[in-house]
């Protein structure tokens, strides 16, 4: 049987070359709100391996504390230059700090500074305030590396499902669904 992290790797990269998309890891993580409400956003997939799917974000953020709150989590992408869908579920469990730091590396010092400048969902009294705080923090580290905030990290998330949907023009869409039982990939197919 075909492992499912080795097929969405393969699909990743197919979907990856020459692509259009100038977020090309883009991903649509859904939690549950407090009151039972789904949530989605886009984050950045960091990698995939057999542990599972790994996106970083502010952990006090509006997703952070859902997912502290509700660690079952829903993964979607849309890969529409090549007909490619995923959908994942599973739960989502913090990454080491190890990890965290090799991944705020890797950010650009733009995107450390906005981190480090703002409190990811949290209210803003005005629009000017923008610009103002990202200006301090920069002029701060103008001339430095800017920090990993204690607040930053990731998470992993283990699917308990994977469905990979191939479009089909004729509306006769191939949709595989692989479930793990018992520590084993099980493959059914799926009506369209």
């Amino acid at each position: 049987m075909e492992d499912p992290f080795v097929k969405f790797n393969a699909w990743w990269k197919s979907a990856s070359l020459n692509s259009p998309l100038k977020q090309k890891n883009a991903v649509c993580i859904s939690t549950l709100d407090r009151n039972g409400y789904p949530s989605g956003r886009f984050v950045d997939l960091k990698a995939v391996t057999d542990l599972g799917f790994v996106f970083c974000t502010c952990l006090n953020s509006a997703k952070g504390e859902q997912i502290n709150e509700n660690a079952k989590v829903a993964l979607t992408l849309w890969w529409d230059h090549v007909g490619y869908q995923v959908r994942v579920l599973g739960v989502a469990q913090p990454i080491g700090e190890h990890e965290a730091i090799t991944y705020w590396k890797a950010r650009s010092k733009a995107a450390q500074l906005t981190t480090l400048a703002f409190e990811q969902s949290k209210p803003l009294a005005d629009e000017a305030a923008l610009q103002t705080r990202m200006d301090c923090v920069a002029k701060q580290y103008r001339h430095s590396e800017v920090p990993k905030p204690s607040t930053w990290g990731g998470y992993r998330i283990k699917p308990h499902s994977i469905e990979f949907l191939t479009f089909r023009e004729s509306r006769l869409h191939l949709r595989e669904l692989y479930t793990l039982e018992e520590s084993v990939w099980n493959k059914s197919l799926l009506q369209p």
